[in-house]
């Protein structure tokens, strides 16, 4: 039986009057690779605050290995859309992924004696070992993401969050990126929020539509309406399905 990684059972949530979240149900399962899609304001973003527990629940309840989130972020690696930096700030790729580490610093403001191991670990893990020296800011827009995956990966988390990591990517890096996340699925689940729903079709075993209710969706349920834009309830007819 696979250990249940994030129950969600009639979640509610609002920002002031405006109903954002409504009864949502999730449950996600070690080894998972989901696909997280919706319109723009469609929650997805809230959803995702609720699962690190950043946010609360008006009503119903989020588990995150059978525990309240906010108890075990340890447990979980996130990848940001974007970051804003100075680009001449002058901080190498291998300091950037040590930070995934920082809630391991002494009370003198100093790593493990092996974060610099695992830290060049997890950067060949993505690929860019040669770049463990090199300035952040001197890296590509690919190069720069997968340090950041390779960050949040540095502390061995078993859910990775990526919050659109393809974007802003071009083709080559694009998929560079997407055949490291298949090979850290093999020791993690991982949930993905995107735009890029063609591919994530063929990527991700189960795909959650978010629209202020969440549905859960197979890529065979998932019809050429939502590739365009045009999310709706789910079609039950097998006509309706293009994607696959």
């Amino acid at each position: 039986m696979k250990e249940k990684v994030l129950e969600i059972k009639h979640l509610f949530f609002q920002y002031d009057s405006m109903l954002a979240l409504e009864d949502v149900n999730v449950e996600i399962f070690q080894g998972d690779f989901v696909g997280i899609f919706g319109p723009n304001g469609g929650g997805k973003t809230t959803l995702l605050k609720l699962m690190m527990g950043l946010l609360r629940p008006k009503t119903g309840k989020v588990l995150l290995f059978g525990r309240p989130p906010e108890e075990m972020r340890h447990r979980i690696g996130y990848v940001p859309q974007a970051i804003r930096f100075d680009r001449d700030f002058p901080i190498s790729a291998l300091e950037v992924v040590m930070m995934g580490m920082l809630r391991k610093l002494s009370w003198m403001g100093s790593y493990p004696a092996n974060a610099k191991r695992k830290a060049l670990d997890a950067l060949e893990r993505v690929g860019l070992v040669h770049k463990a020296k090199a300035s952040f800011g001197s890296l590509s827009g690919g190069e720069a993401q997968r340090v950041l995956i390779a960050r949040a990966i540095v502390d061995a988390p078993k859910l990775l969050i990526l919050d659109e990591p393809t974007a802003n990517v071009d083709t080559q890096a694009e998929q560079s990126i997407y055949a490291q996340l298949a090979e850290l699925n093999q020791t993690m689940t991982i949930l993905m929020v995107t735009h890029d729903l063609q591919t994530i079709v063929d990527k991700a075993g189960k795909l959650l539509c978010v629209q202020r209710r969440v549905t859960s969706l197979k890529a065979k349920e998932v019809c050429e309406h939502f590739a365009l834009g045009l999310y709706h309830t789910p079609l039950t007819s097998n006509h309706h399905f293009s994607l696959r």
